[in-house]
C-alpha cells in the first residue's frame, strides 16, 4: 500500500502488485548497499548516554576482547605484566589486575515477511523496513567481528541460517530474505498465517543456546500468550531486542480522507469517516500495539519501535547510537 503525494490530492492507500523499486519490494543490491550505512550504532553492552540500551542491567554478553574483572592480591604464578604498581606502592602489598576473556557473541535476527507486513502508506512497506533492519544489523555485527545468523519466515515457510562470520553466507541469506520479500502479494491465494510468529519463535528457541543476542523484527501480528512465553524462555539466557515495525497511518488514519485499496486490477474506495471506521481502526491498532509493548516491557524485554517513514539507518543511529542525526 502506498500513499498519494499530489498537492491537492487526499492521502490514499494503494496495494500494488509486483513492481520494481526498493519502496514496495527490496532487492539484494539494496540490502548490500546498506553496508555503507551500518555505522553510528552498536549492539554492544557499553552504550552512549542517549542510547536506548543505556541504563539497562549489565548484559550477560560482553562482546570480544578483554574486560577488567577485579583487583586482588598477587598469587604465585600470576603474570607479572598484570601487576598494578600504583596500588602495590600505595598499600605496600603486591596487587594484580584480573581480566576475564570476553566471549564471542553470536547474533540471531528473526525477520517477519508475512502478509500483514506488506503495508505502507507514504514511503516504504513494513516488509521492506524489516529487511533493512536485518541487513543493517548483519553488516554491523560482521563489522565488529561477531557471528550473525537468521530465522526468516513468511506465511508458508521458515528458514534457519546458523550464525557465521562468512560474508558470502550472509549475502546468501540476504538473498533468501529478498526472495521472500518479493513473493509478497495480495493476489488471491495469499493468506495470512497469524500462528507464523509463534512457530518462528519456537524454531528460534530450538536453534540457539545461551548468550546470544536476538533481534526480533516484526509487527508482531498474531501476538498471543504462547509467543510471549516463548520469548520469556529465550530471554532467560539471552538478550533480546524487539524491533516493532509500524506505519504511521496505522496510528493516525485521520489524515486520509479517502482510502483506495487495490489488488492491481480492481480498486475499492473506502471513507474512514463513514460509521467511524477510521476511529475503530486506530483504536484497534493502538490497543494491540500498546498491549505488545507493555507485555514485553513488563518482562524487561527491550522494545524498539521502527517506523516506515524515517530512514532505518537514522533510526538505529538515534536509538542505538545515542545521537541525533541531522537531515
Amino acid at each position: 500500500m502506498r500513499g498519494g503525494n499530489g498537492a491537492n490530492e487526499p492521502d490514499r492507500i494503494v496495494v500494488v502488485k509486483n513492481e520494481p523499486g526498493d519502496d514496495i519490494y527490496t532487492s539484494l543490491r539494496a540490502l548490500m548497499r546498506l553496508r555503507y550505512s551500518a555505522r553510528g550504532f552498536s549492539y554492544l553492552p557499553h552504550q552512549p548516554v542517549r542510547s536506548l540500551l543505556n541504563g539497562r542491567k549489565r548484559s550477560r554478553l560482553r562482546g570480544r576482547g578483554l574486560d577488567f574483572d577485579e583487583l586482588r592480591h598477587y598469587r604465585p604464578g600470576d603474570d607479572i605484566r598484570t601487576m598494578d604498581w600504583r596500588v602495590t606502592n600505595r598499600t605496600g602489598k603486591p596487587h594484580v589486575r584480573v581480566y576475564t576473556e570476553e566471549r564471542d557473541r553470536p547474533v540471531m535476527v528473526m525477520v517477519d515477511q508475512r502478509l500483514p507486513m506488506f503495508f505502507g502508506s507514504r514511503h516504504k512497506m513494513k516488509s521492506v523496513i524489516a529487511a533493512e533492519v536485518a541487513a543493517l544489523t548483519a553488516w554491523r555485527v560482521l563489522d565488529v567481528g561477531d557471528r550473525v545468523g537468521a530465522i526468516l519466515f513468511n506465511d508458508t515457510r521458515s528458514l534457519e541460517i546458523k550464525p557465521t562470520r562468512n560474508q558470502r553466507k550472509v549475502i546468501g541469506w540476504l538473498g533468501d530474505l529478498t526472495a521472500m520479500n518479493n513473493e509478497l502479494s495480495v493476489a488471491p491465494g495469499h493468506n495470512s498465517n497469524p500462528a507464523g510468529l509463534t512457530d518462528a519463535l519456537r524454531m528460534l528457541e530450538r536453534s540457539i543456546g545461551h548468550d546470544y543476542l536476538v533481534v526480533l523484527i516484526s509487527d508482531f501480528h498474531g501476538w498471543n500468550d504462547a509467543a510471549l512465553k516463548t520469548i520469556c524462555r529465550i530471554n532467560q539466557h539471552n538478550d533480546i531486542i524487539c524491533s516493532l515495525v509500524f506505519d504511521p497511518l496505522e496510528r493516525d488514519i485521520s489524515g486520509a480522507s479517502k482510502l483506495v485499496v487495490s489488488d492491481g486490477k480492481f480498486q475499492l474506495e473506502i471513507d474512514p469517516e463513514r460509521q467511524e471506521l477510521g476511529k475503530k481502526f486506530e483504536a484497534s491498532f493502538e490497543s494491540s500495539f500498546a498491549h505488545v509493548q507493555s507485555e514485553l516491557k513488563r518482562h524487561q524485554i527491550l522494545v524498539m519501535p521502527v517506523d516506515t517513514v524515517t530512514p532505518v539507518s537514522r533510526q538505529l543511529q538515534e536509538k542505538l547510537g545515542g545521537q541525533r542525526v541531522l537531515q
